[in-house]
């Protein structure tokens, strides 16, 4: 009489499909629309630029090049403190984890803030250029210098300010959880995607209204 022998198979594991993050994705995707966004005023700058000359001949000397330059500076730091809260992100640290002093101790939102102060620093130092420019009579309906410096510059200030709402609703955050975690690590990590973005369209539109002119 004959035995059968049953054989016990063992299902072989699935393979791990590693994906990329859908949040990371889609702001990638956003800023590339916001890209090509900027590229029109680029180019609307660039169009009355050549067709006007002599205008620009006598607008360009009222910009203040120290003053944006010391403005654009602040704004470029901004970035690697921004990045410097995204390692602490990247390693769960929400809060620093000795003395305001130890710099190197940070969490994410001891250097999102000071990221945040640093971006409000560029806004009020765009908004006192303005006071200055108008006060010259350079207004945004005053000629078609006026008009383009304001609209390339205005545009990217409204996109800081957003960068900086966006911070703090980031560190509120931070706070309201009870325990930080990959969730608001992938929040900090795309915030600081947006703003290195305008820091980049930032140093464009500085070389090309204040270096370029």
């Amino acid at each position: 009489m004959g035995f059968v022998t049953s054989t016990s198979i063992t299902p072989q594991a699935a393979p791990v499909v590693s994906r990329p993050n859908v949040v990371a994705v889609g702001t990638i995707v956003w800023l590339g629309s916001e890209v090509m966004f900027f590229a029109g005023l680029f180019a609307i700058y660039f169009t009355l630029r050549s067709t006007s000359p002599s205008l620009w001949a006598i607008s360009t000397p009222h910009l203040n090049i120290p003053w944006a330059t010391g403005n654009t500076i602040i704004l470029v730091l901004s970035s690697f403190t921004c990045q410097a809260g995204v390692f602490a992100a990247e390693r769960l640290q929400a809060r620093k984890e000795g003395s305001a002093f130890q710099f190197w101790k940070w969490g994410m939102v001891e250097w999102f803030t000071l990221t945040y102060a640093m971006g409000a620093v560029f806004v009020c130092g765009q908004i006192v250029e303005y006071a200055n420019l108008v006060h010259e009579g350079i207004s945004i309906g005053s000629t078609a210098y006026g008009s383009v410096f304001y609209l390339t510059t205005g545009f990217h200030a409204m996109h800081v300010t957003g960068g900086l709402i966006a911070f703090l609703l980031t560190i509120g955050r931070a706070f309201a959880v009870k325990k930080f975690g990959h969730k608001e690590a992938t929040t900090a990590i795309v915030v600081s995607y947006y703003w290195h973005f305008v820091d980049v369209v930032w140093i464009g539109l500085f070389l090309v209204i204040y270096v370029l002119k």
